[in-house]
């Protein structure tokens, strides 16, 4: 595993129920600004061990493949999801 996906997966598991960042966001905590396209990459291809629920793309859009699921999970960890999108963000 490389440093970049060590540090990327660090920081997802640092995340706590209702906390929800962006894709660049994680990028930039790793160490690797601009990186938000290779997070992307990453969770499409990191199980279902990380909680990849709580990325969101910028402006709080649910950007996974199942977005019903996404907004589900989200909510469940009482966060409000509106057309979409992450409220409250």
């Amino acid at each position: 595993m490389s440093d970049f996906e060590e540090a990327v997966i660090e920081v997802i598991r640092d995340l706590v129920p209702g906390e929800v960042v962006t894709y660049g966001e994680v990028a930039a905590e790793a160490g690797h600004p601009g990186a938000a396209r290779a997070v992307g990459n990453l969770l499409r291809v990191a199980g279902e061990d990380l909680p990849w629920w709580r990325i969101v793309g910028s402006g709080g859009r649910l950007r996974s493949p199942d977005p019903v699921r996404q907004a589900r999970l989200l909510a469940d960890d009482g966060v409000l999801v509106v057309a979409g999108r992450v409220r409250n963000r």
